[in-house]
C-alpha cells in the first residue's frame, strides 16, 4: 500500500506554511522536507508523523505523543525518532506548522 495523491495533497496543505517543501515517496510512505532536511514522514495509513531529536523529541514523549515502533518476525522492537502528530495539529495548519518549526529546531 501507498500513500495517496489526496493524502499527499493534504499534508503539503498542512504544512503549507513552512515555505517551499520537497518530497520523496519511500517504503510506500513520504518523507517531507524543509530547506533539505527531512521533518515530517506521511504513512501509507494517512498517518503524520514528526521527527524529534534533542529537546524536541524528550517534549514530545513528556507530552505522551505515540512513538513510531516495529518490529521485524518477533525481533526486539525498534523505536524511530518520529512521533505522530496530534489530532488537533490535523485540523490546524497554523498549529501543525508550529509544531514542525519546533521539530525542524532541533534536527
Amino acid at each position: 500500500m501507498s500513500v495517496s495523491a489526496a493524502d499527499i495533497g493534504f499534508a503539503l496543505e498542512l504544512f503549507d506554511g513552512l515555505g517551499p517543501l520537497t518530497h520523496r515517496k519511500m517504503m510506500g510512505g513520504l518523507c517531507l522536507y524543509s530547506d533539505g532536511t527531512i521533518f515530517a514522514i506521511l504513512h501509507s495509513d494517512a498517518s503524520l508523523w514528526l521527527k524529534g531529536a534533542g529537546d524536541w523529541a524528550d517534549h514530545m514523549t513528556a507530552e505522551g505523543w505515540e512513538r513510531w515502533t516495529y518490529s521485524r518476525d518477533g525481533q526486539k522492537t525498534t523505536a524511530m525518532p518520529y512521533w505522530r502528530l496530534p489530532d488537533a495539529a490535523l485540523d490546524d495548519p497554523d498549529e501543525a506548522c508550529r509544531l514542525a518549526r519546533a521539530a525542524l529546531a532541533c534536527l
